[in-house]
């Protein structure tokens, strides 16, 4: 399919230049840097000195053990969820299939802070139980990781099983128990089958998650060594020194994520169904004992991963002494101080997502539409480039922004373009996907109406495109907003004195055992998050959290 060259050959090239420039360039510098030794030659040393450090290989498993221990709970905790949500109906339904979805947008490391300020060495569960002579066992360690990381991550397996159960045809289902197969076994045999591509995927988005994992991994992660953890400290304790082991490390991470997207790839393949959209069965109406037990079970899950949403608002608002939380004990002092007397953070969030938003938006619309609209080869390697950061860890991309940038004719590192830059590239692929939807949706004879009355091919992209894609321009720049203003691991990483944002201020301040301000911190966060999405879902309308 041929493509003119202006205006969108041109636009697809400066498109290419610029994601080669600031995804694929820094990309290589880090794998060049891992095999280069001090004098510049080929050297595989890096991986060798990994090789033979106990520490890194103990980590090297304990994080496959990690990424595979949080999988497996996402899907025993995300598939029953979605099967009692899309199968039957009791009270409260229709509430309990929107919460989960909330989960996404809380800040990791307002999870973790919330559950060490519940269930911490010093926590409130903590000492009342301790008060009634009962010993919890330590909340660091595998314990608070595996926890938290579930009920963070669940929701990715919750949202694709439900939209496989919701788009099976349960005439098949239908048919195998007309044949005198028993319910368990049908479903064995027919409904799992179906779901099991929706499983695989979302397994994989989950294991890539909790491998570069860092906020959850510092806070609670204790004495466990972990690859996200050891590169970030090895990245501090080299500055300035020789880059070839963090950019080693940096290297293996990607290759983990990189094989298992191969194995789940041609797992997904062979096990892909294709069916008719059909009538999906009419969900089974439960009462008495069994309405408790779905919607109490429900419930908990959704209660504990919203916890932390209400400890992070509660906390805020307690006094404190030094480090120890007075619960009920009312204080605006912890407010007062992040607000007015330290508000550089809440500041520099706010100036760094809103540039980073309307730069990444901007950006994902001309990309969507180029891909989806104007496909020829070139699109298509766009396509592939503008994915590329999802497989990439937030730490990883932060070392190789710093690598790349700290020197030669377009120095970045030390200012506030690298932190809008790793900011717009880490989450860029998002916005591309929620611009990209609508785009389906546009019949091409309305544009080449309006290019017929004489308008040109670009004044027709901002005249007619753009007004109708006005409910997912505003839908990827919240999730723009959000994902940018809570990023903390590619942030933490890139970040020097003065460009200090509320995710690194909280994480500092937890670090040193200021609970009080880090909740203070937390609580802007979590209002400058919720604020737009509540302004467009009543103003503008928009169902961000649809369920359908």
């Amino acid at each position: 399919m041929k493509i003119k060259w202006w205006p969108w050959g041109f636009l697809t090239l400066v498109c290419l230049v610029l994601l080669g420039f600031f995804v694929l360039y820094p990309l290589g510098v880090l794998f060049s840097n891992s095999v280069l030794n001090d004098e510049g030659g080929f050297s595989l040393q890096a991986f060798a000195s990994l090789l033979d450090d106990a520490d890194y290989v103990k980590a090297f498993w304990n994080t496959l053990i990690l990424g595979f221990s949080v999988t497996l709970c996402t899907v025993l905790v995300g598939v029953p969820f979605a099967y009692m949500v899309a199968r039957y109906e009791f009270p409260l339904k229709n509430l309990v299939a929107v919460l989960p979805v909330l989960t996404i947008v809380i800040p990791e490391i307002i999870v973790g802070q919330s559950w060490l300020l519940v269930l911490g060495n010093n926590g409130i569960l903590t000492n009342l139980f301790a008060d009634h002579g009962i010993e919890l066992p330590s909340f660091y360690g595998w314990t608070g990781m595996i926890f938290s990381m579930t009920l963070v991550y669940y929701t990715y397996i919750y949202l694709g099983v439900l939209a496989a159960l919701r788009g099976f045809d349960g005439s098949l289902e239908e048919a195998g128990l007309s044949l005198g197969t028993s319910p368990l076994v049908t479903k064995w045999r027919v409904l799992v089958p179906v779901m099991l591509p929706a499983v695989l995927v979302n397994a994989l988005v989950v294991f890539t998650l909790v491998v570069g994992n860092f906020a959850l991994s510092m806070l609670l992660g204790s004495r466990v060594p972990l690859l996200s953890v050891m590169t970030y400290n090895t990245f501090v304790s080299e500055m300035g020194g020789s880059p070839a082991l963090q950019s080693a490390m940096s290297v293996v991470s990607i290759g983990i994520v990189a094989i298992v997207l191969f194995v789940q790839k041609r797992v997904v393949e062979r096990k892909i169904y294709t069916m008719t959209q059909g009538r999906a069965p009419a969900p089974e109406r439960v009462r008495s004992w069994k309405s408790a037990l779905f919607t109490g079970s429900v419930g908990v899950i959704i209660l504990a991963s919203l916890l932390p949403l209400i400890v992070v608002f509660i906390a805020a608002f307690t006094a404190t002494s030094g480090p120890v939380m007075r619960w009920g004990s009312w204080s605006l002092d912890s407010l007062t101080r992040a607000i007015r007397h330290a508000p550089e953070p809440i500041l520099n969030s706010l100036q760094y997502s809103s540039i980073a938003t309307v730069v990444g938006v901007a950006f994902a619309v001309l990309v969507s539409y180029l891909t989806i609209k104007k496909r020829n080869a070139a699109t298509q390697l766009l396509d592939y480039i503008v994915v590329l950061p999802l497989t990439i860890s937030g730490t990883v991309l932060g070392i190789a922004l710093v690598q790349t940038f700290n020197s030669g004719w377009l120095v970045l590192a030390g200012t506030s373009g690298i932190m809008v830059l790793a900011y717009a590239v880490r989450r860029l692929p998002f916005a591309v996907r929620n611009a990209t939807s609508t785009l389906f949706n546009i019949p091409e004879s309305i544009e080449e109406a309006s290019i017929s009355l004489g308008v040109s091919p670009l004044m027709t992209f901002f005249k007619v495109v753009l007004p109708a894609m006005k409910a997912s321009l505003i839908s990827a720049a919240i999730l723009m907003w959000v994902t940018t203003i809570s990023e903390l691991s590619a942030s933490v990483v890139v970040y020097s004195g003065g460009l200090e944002t509320m995710p690194i201020a909280i994480f500092r301040q937890v670090d040193g055992g200021r609970l009080g301000l880090a909740s203070a911190y937390g609580a802007a966060l979590v209002t400058v998050i919720l604020v737009p999405i509540f302004v467009s879902i009543k103003v503008f309308r928009i169902n961000l959290f649809s369920s359908k």
